[in-house]
């Protein structure tokens, strides 16, 4: 073989190694990305993100499956018995809890993204409210939330002579002050349908009082002294709002239309008074009879179970890459005002400080985020929070109990008995 056929075979072999080279560094995987997210406006955001990522991340893709929010539980117990769970799904901190009591979380890789980020850039009060059951771990990785109190008018509460409510008693004192039925005026809008909201909003009042479904063994103790002056205190509050059951839509036109000054909502409020040009005349207050209590949820992106270590990497990847600064920005930023940070990465960020609806609401929007310390949920106990508190909710028995006392004006010590063994009966059979 002459010296020119030997330089020629070897330049052939070193370009195969290096073909061989390239083909393992660019070998690919693919992971599915579960969201809520069906609006176009919403996934061209998303999507976008996922291309970033994309680029910033050879051979790794993500398949974007936006499922509608009515169906999205029914979905996700469907892909489960299946086996084809995407590796990573965009979930509430109420229905992460379920996915954990059925194994299907990652505990490790979810974990593993938070200390990335590192614990100290959330929230107080963020982490807590998606801690497992025995407290040892996070059901998901949280990247935006809501949290719902009091909204009132300041204008209207200063010219009656009123300044913002701090405990229960005051509170009364307002709504009553403003009850006036024959001329269809009202102190409150406040939830009393068979609803989940009610619950919510129930909720708040019961642990300010320091009555909650559980206790820290997991007894049901819902027939307690707390718990009847709680819910006899709604009663009461009742009496100052719109008559009948009311809901969401009920709640929202009394505020928006000035039937009431004062509504408990959410923050998915805020939009709505944002273009109806009145932000700087809201206030949000958490009047507390033991401490401060406001109800909020937390949606996060958790990893599932039984990935191939490939895609759990990839799906580990991806939601560091999601909890970035301005990537995490851009997904609050789909719902301004209404969606809330929870790192201090998005609200040092000027693209959340400098966005219209934020700016409007001035010092409140941070107030806002604050107040996730404040948050108390029903089942959730010290650093534990009990699966359980799932079914309860499910079977709206909670709902019923205040429907039963505030529309149906039925006796409340009687109803807590009642509710009391309903769900004892429920948690049992479970």
């Amino acid at each position: 073989m002459n010296k020119k056929n030997t330089l020629l075979i070897s330049a052939l072999l070193s370009a195969l190694a290096l073909t061989g080279c390239d083909d393992k560094k660019t070998e690919s995987v693919t992971i599915e990305f579960m969201h809520s997210s069906v609006e176009q406006e919403r996934q061209a955001v998303i999507n976008d993100l996922i291309q970033t990522f994309e680029q910033q991340n050879p051979g790794v893709h993500v398949k974007p499956v936006p499922v509608e929010e009515d169906a999205y539980n029914t979905k996700v117990i469907t892909l489960a018995r299946s086996g084809a769970l995407p590796a990573v799904i965009e979930t509430s901190h109420d229905y992460a809890k379920v996915m954990d009591k059925e194994q299907l979380i990652d505990r490790d890789a979810v974990n593993d993204v938070i200390t990335g980020i590192g614990a100290d850039n959330f929230y107080d009060g963020v982490l807590r409210i998606v801690k497992t059951e025995d407290g040892t771990s996070a059901t998901g990785v949280p990247i935006s939330g809501w949290i719902q109190g009091i909204w009132y008018r300041k204008q209207q509460l200063a010219d009656a002579g009123f300044s913002e409510p701090q405990n229960w008693q005051q509170l009364l004192s307002i709504t009553t002050a403003f009850t006036h039925p024959e001329q269809k005026k009202f102190g409150i809008g406040l939830p009393t349908a068979e609803s989940v909201m009610t619950e919510q909003s129930f909720s708040q009042f019961a642990l300010s009082n320091g009555a909650n479904v559980f206790d820290a063994n997991g007894a049901i103790t819902i027939d307690t002294p707390e718990m009847q002056q709680a819910l006899g205190f709604y009663q009461q509050l009742a009496k100052t709002t719109l008559p009948g059951s009311n809901d969401i839509m009920e709640i929202k036109d009394a505020f928006m239309n000035g039937t009431v000054p004062m509504a408990v909502y959410s923050t998915y409020i805020l939009p709505a008074i944002y273009n109806e040009g009145f932000a700087q005349d809201i206030g949000f207050a958490v009047p507390a009879e033991k401490s401060q209590a406001v109800y909020g949820t937390i949606t996060s992106l958790t990893i599932t179970a039984g990935q191939t270590e490939a895609q759990r990497d990839a799906a580990k990847k991806f939601i560091t890459f999601m909890e970035q600064s301005d990537n995490a920005t851009r997904w609050v930023l789909m719902s301004p005002g209404a969606a809330l940070p929870l790192t201090k990465l998005v609200t040092s960020n000027s693209n959340w400080q400098d966005n219209p609806v934020v700016k409007a609401f001035g010092p409140l929007s941070m107030e806002l985020v604050q107040q996730f310390a404040n948050v108390q949920v029903f089942g959730s106990v010290g650093e534990k929070n009990f699966t359980s508190m799932g079914d309860i909710t499910g079977s709206a028995a909670l709902s019923e109990m205040v429907n039963a006392v505030t529309v149906g004006n039925k006796d409340v010590p009687a109803t807590l008995a009642q509710t009391q063994g309903r769900v004892t009966h429920l948690v049992q059979k479970r």
